[in-house]
């Protein structure tokens, strides 16, 4: 029994022993191992020179016969020189951390003088995984590359730089999840261990290790890859179009401000000048000239104006206040709207590239619940007190049954699916961007047709001020011009804001609102 026993710990401890080796494969990780690789304690090195061998004779013996009584003893003596003390370099001082002898090289870290911290080498760790990650992934690849449409330096550019940098990021920390999840699904092809430990009837503690190692599955473990590689894909696309999405609202509330501010100096404007008229209809009543339900027209309409003008100034401020809500920094000085260049643009759409992230989870997602439905070759071996053993085993998720082959042909149809939805996808986007196309034209049609529909109104009502001043027009046939003169500039300006506007929803729809290096 004891024979026994001692036999089962030996294999434990064997098993035990050789996965510790597998999992440390690196010489950084055997730090002894790695001192004797080093060129300050390289003495495992034979001497080509001479005959027999010495383990631990030093490099520099070919100069013994050149030095003392003492050097030459020490060249006999493969231990005199481990302990020997360090000699000072340029008058310095041996440190006493080192213990002044050649023996502490061993002990020394690598590369003490350069060694990078643990922060640098997590980043530098990370920066080598995201390399790899885009190298075999076309589409996270695609999104780093892409580059922002906002100039560098304008309005815009603040604005998207200052709500980023006060940007949450949930969807950030699902990309990081996803990333753990493909590089644990990265190693399922290696065995599995764990212990089994159980009471049996009789009150004797069985305790065994168990490893299993998956020979055949149909494909499973690969799919189980492919489906965490797709996660990975889909989360980079869904942080990608969440950080543009964030971008694009910022955007479009400082359009709005921008709106409202310009249209609330317009109503300013238009408010002083009905104030002269006014002032020119109530001298006019006063003296008799004029009736005065004119003078009422008059004030009504100041009203009017008054009212928008308080309206456009609420909604600047509510507009910036909740710019400011969303960024690190207060954005109240910030103005103008720069040019955005939206034609030609080959980038493909964000919307696709989801759907064929999703559409290739999809389809490992449908492999794995195949090999599910097929049976598998395990090889499962165990060590413990019950004995060892060692087998071959054929095994199922789901036990065969009448509907097997209609559960396989539904599979099949679920990847079919899945590649239509990338067709339907396209189709969707194609439609969004050929209608805000069009609608960007019609702006910048309008847009024309406003400038020279308000230079035709400036001339009328410069025509009739002049009539006016020269006694052959009325003080009301001057206000109703300048009324017209004074819509067409709010139209023009609006109109200004709708086309920007436009152009941010096709950037937004690509996807090229920030730049896929920083996000």
């Amino acid at each position: 029994m004891k024979a026994n026993r001692a036999k089962t710990g030996l294999m434990i401890a064997g098993l035990a022993m050789g996965l510790s080796g597998c999992v440390s494969s690196s010489e950084d990780n055997i730090p002894f191992v790695s001192r004797f690789s080093s060129d300050d304690a390289n003495l495992a090195q034979p001497e080509k020179a001479e005959q027999g061998f010495s383990l631990f004779k030093r490099k520099d013996a070919e100069e013994g016969a050149a030095k003392s009584d003492d050097a030459q003893a020490e060249g006999n003596n493969p231990f005199a020189g481990l302990f020997k003390k360090k000699d000072a370099v340029d008058g310095g001082e041996v440190s006493q951390n080192s213990g002044g002898t050649k023996f502490a090289a061993l002990f020394k870290p690598k590369g003490e003088g350069a060694s990078l911290s643990r922060e640098d080498k997590a980043a530098q760790k990370a920066q080598t995984a995201r390399a790899k990650e885009s190298a075999e992934s076309l589409i996270i690849s695609g999104l780093q590359t892409r580059r922002s449409l906002l100039p560098n330096g304008s309005a815009y550019d603040q604005v998207a730089g200052s709500v980023l940098a006060a940007n949450s990021r949930a969807a950030e920390s699902e990309l990081r999840a996803a990333r753990l999840r493909a590089v644990a699904a990265s190693k399922n092809w290696l065995p599995s261990i764990g212990p089994s430990i159980s009471l049996s009837s009789l009150g004797d503690l069985v305790a065994n290790l168990i490893v299993e190692q998956v020979l055949f599955d149909n494909g499973r473990k690969k799919a189980e890859r492919a489906y965490a590689k797709a996660d990975v894909e889909v989360a980079a696309v869904n942080l990608s179009m969440d950080t543009n999405q964030r971008v694009f609202t910022a955007l479009e509330l400082y359009i709005k401000s921008q709106k409202a501010a310009q249209k609330s100096e317009l109503s300013t404007k238009a408010f002083n000048d009905m104030s002269h008229f006014e002032y020119i209809m109530s001298e006019r009543v006063r003296g008799g000239v004029s009736d005065r339900s004119d003078l009422v027209v008059l004030r009504q309409k100041l009203a009017e104006i008054r009212s928008e003008m308080a309206s456009n100034n609420e909604t600047r401020n509510t507009a910036l206040a909740e710019l400011d809500a969303m960024s690190i920094r207060s954005l109240q000085g910030v103005r103008g709207i720069p040019e955005l260049s939206v034609n030609g643009l080959g980038t493909k759409p964000l919307g696709i590239l989801l759907a064929e992230a999703e559409k290739e989870r999809a389809i490992a997602e449908a492999t794995m619940e195949r090999a599910g439905n097929l049976p598998g070759l395990k090889a499962t071996g165990s060590a413990g007190t019950s004995g060892n053993s060692l087998g071959l085993n054929v095994t199922t998720d789901s036990l065969l049954s009448l509907g097997t082959g209609a559960k396989l042909q539904a599979i099949e149809a679920a990847k079919e699916g899945a590649q239509r939805l990338v067709a339907q996808a396209q189709e969707d986007s194609n439609r969004r961007l050929r209608a805000l196309e069009a609608q960007l034209r019609g702006v910048e049609r309008q847009k024309g047709e406003s400038r020279a529909l308000t230079s035709q109104s400036k001339k009328n009502l410069d025509l009739f001020q002049a009539q006016y001043k020269a006694g052959t027009r009325q003080v009301m046939d001057v206000v109703g011009v300048y009324e017209t003169y004074a819509r067409q500039q709010q139209s023009a300006a609006e109109l200004v804001y709708k086309s920007a506007l436009i152009k941010l929803e096709i950037a937004n729809e690509m996807g090229l609102l920030a730049s896929g290096a920083e996000i």
